[in-house]
């Protein structure tokens, strides 16, 4: 349990922080808008390219392990699009659920817990579920949110609006650029990677003290269910589906499989919230969502924790 609870409570105490701090008028009105902002244009999509442009064949040359986790992410997504589609949710509302549904808090909780369970071998895989669930499942959301919002009668028409969209959204060309640095085998300049660091470095605490501002303005919301669904998707049938993958259908070392599990089982990740901010979809819905996964997940990872004995590479 204590190794769940070093991993959590830097969440809290930054969610709490934002909260006091809202509750105080700290940041003034306009404080979740312009930090929300500033993450997603700014803090995340640096760090996005860094992680893209550092990225060698070595690290994503696992195909048992990557199939496994973007399969259990495509599964939990899937089956919670089709839940609120079939409630008659508008498309940029299921994406953005989905999302919440298979978007691990990999980087912020999923590292420093691989970290103290597996020591530095646990370092690869969790770098590489972090990149597939921050570039590729957040870059397919995205998408799938433009695709509703700037939808207009005929498919070319929809299709050019789209592609501009996402043309200039620097949540989708930040780490595409980054992998074509990679790709051609550039290293970053010195000082381009110190600015990249530092700017990155400020995504993930600004979305969580974001969280907490939103959270103590008391915007009450009606979609309790919803929540809940979100909430029991992503600690339950998320590892769930991730088990039966890394140890029945896919080759994999012993590590990696119980990675796999581990990342599924973690509590929904800020990126859902930021979008939901951003595109004005239920931000209630992924902030309440954030914080009672994470509440819950001290019960559910650290069971699977104990199950999880180290194991070699």
């Amino acid at each position: 349990m204590s190794l769940i609870v070093n991993a959590v409570f830097p969440l809290f105490a930054l969610i709490l922080l934002g909260f006091l701090s809202g509750r105080n008028n700290l940041l003034g009105a306009g404080s979740v808008d312009s930090l929300n902002k500033f993450v997603v244009y700014m803090a995340l999509p640096a760090l996005l390219f860094q992680s893209m442009a550092k990225i060698t064949w070595d690290e994503i040359n696992q195909p048992g392990y990557l199939a496994a986790t973007i399969l259990s992410i495509a599964v939990t997504f899937g089956v919670s699009y089709a839940l609120d589609r079939k409630r008659k949710g508008r498309l940029a509302d299921a994406s953005i659920e989905g999302l919440a549904a298979s978007y691990s808090n990999a980087g912020f909780m999923g590292i420093p817990l691989c970290l103290m369970l597996f020591g530095e071998a646990g370092l690869p895989p969790v770098v590489l579920a972090t990149l597939i669930t921050a570039c590729g499942l957040f870059a397919f959301s995205i998408v799938l949110i433009e695709i509703d919002l700037q939808a207009t009668p005929g498919v070319w028409r929809t299709a050019r609006k789209v592609g501009k969209a996402l043309l200039f959204n620097p949540l989708v060309v930040a780490p595409v650029l980054g992998l074509l640095l990679a790709a051609m085998q550039w290293p970053l300049p010195y000082a381009v990677e110190q600015f990249t660091t530092l700017l990155g470095a400020a995504a993930s605490p600004c979305a969580l003290v974001t969280i907490g501002l939103f959270l103590s303005k008391g915007k009450s919301t009606s979609h309790h269910s919803t929540v809940w669904r979100i909430v029991a998707l992503k600690l339950l049938l998320h590892p769930l589906i991730a088990f039966v993958l890394a140890y029945w259908v896919f080759d994999m070392p012993p590590l990696w499989a119980s990675t796999v599990v581990l990342l599924a089982a973690l509590p929904v990740g800020t990126g859902p919230f930021m979008l939901a901010t951003l595109y004005e979809r239920e931000p209630a819905v992924t902030s309440r969502a954030i914080l009672l996964s994470t509440v819950l997940s001290l019960v559910t990872v650290s069971l699977l924790v104990s199950w999880l004995t180290p194991v070699g590479p």
